[in-house]
């Protein structure tokens, strides 16, 4: 059991718009009516509706500008309808990222023994977390967690508690998730919008470098597929944990809502009240899916809700590419 003490976390998200107004953006001002009805279209029949996610946060300024699409530097679709290529995307989050190091150790004066960097929306050598500490003269040593998608702040997490377990006295993780960097205004297929290995699900959730940024695959069926191996999945964790289900019923869990159907079915099959999955819906919809930074979000609000009392164990659950299921069974101190 890993137990899990105050940390930090604060969305950089330049600006925030509502759901809607964030996922209609690539089609509004666009010279081709049949282009944005096309939009339309998908939108009314795959995406969220406003009382799933209220709002999303973005740091690429083409999405929220307003500006003509000839202004814009990624997504000038005049010129360029998939969006611009991933040179220029991976020069645009390399520029987001080490901004953002920057301003979260502005005002650092003890260095982190570690610092674990996760992201699955783009890599740069050296990154933006190995510039800071060259910068400053740091001895930190920095870890690289990447391309693991929604589920690697598990790993993360016992990455840094094998650190804490040896001479590292502060191990600081950071996720920087650029997902806005990776649309493509031309592919309108419904794949746009303890670790496990579930047996015949390796087609089932994807995420590979194409030529305009990241490409995601994605089946309907993967609420089903989980929910048909979550409950197997969560005993072993208590078990491991030398706890029978008799806990499950005084935990409070955290799960990665990669969409409120996850959170349904997981809901559903391990017999859960709304109460005890309510803070995963409450990320749902004040930020979206933020990729692996959502459970972090998660944990953040447990940590700073005095109705969850210190000693509460929180089950925390993600799911990714494979098909993955990540659990670790955290308690609140």
């Amino acid at each position: 059991m890993i137990r899990c003490h105050r940390n930090r976390c604060s969305p950089d998200s330049r600006s925030r718009v509502p759901h809607t107004r964030s996922i209609r953006r690539p089609g509004a001002g666009f010279d081709k009516a049949a282009f944005t009805d096309k939009i339309a279209r998908v939108i009314e029949r795959c995406a969220c509706p406003p009382s799933k996610i209220g709002r999303r946060g973005h740091s690429v300024r083409d999405i929220t500008s307003g500006a003509a699409w000839s202004d814009n530097e990624l997504y000038d679709l005049p010129l360029h309808p998939h969006g611009s290529g991933s040179a220029t995307r991976t020069r645009l989050y390399a520029e987001i990222v080490d901004r953002y190091f920057a301003e979260a150790y502005a005002g650092e004066t003890q260095p982190p023994d570690d610092l674990i960097h996760v992201t699955c929306t783009g890599y740069a050598s050296p990154s933006g977390g190995q510039k800071l500490v060259a910068a400053r003269g740091w001895p930190t040593r920095v870890t690289h967690a990447y391309h693991m998608g929604c589920y690697a702040a598990v790993p993360a997490v016992r990455l840094a508690a094998g650190a804490l377990a040896t001479a590292a006295r502060r191990v600081d993780i950071v996720h920087t998730e650029l997902c806005s960097l990776h649309l493509d205004p031309t592919d309108h297929r419904l794949e746009q919008l303890h670790e496990q290995l579930l047996p015949d699900t390796t087609d089932a959730m994807g995420w590979l470098v194409a030529n305009w940024g990241m490409q995601m695959t994605l089946s309907r069926e993967v609420p089903d597929r989980i929910a048909g191996a979550i409950r197997g999945f969560v005993i072993d964790l208590y078990r491991r944990a030398g706890l029978d289900l008799g806990a499950m019923e005084r935990s409070v869990f955290a799960v990665h809502p990669g969409g409120p159907k996850i959170i349904d079915r997981v809901r559903e099959v391990l017999e859960l009240s709304e109460a005890q999955v309510e803070i995963s819906r409450a990320v749902l919809f004040d930020h979206g899916n933020m990729s692996s930074a959502t459970l972090p979000h998660i944990w953040q609000r447990m940590l700073d809700d005095r109705a969850i009392a210190r000693g509460a164990l929180i089950p925390s659950l993600a799911f990714g590419p494979g098909l993955t299921m990540c659990g670790a069974l955290l308690e609140k101190r």
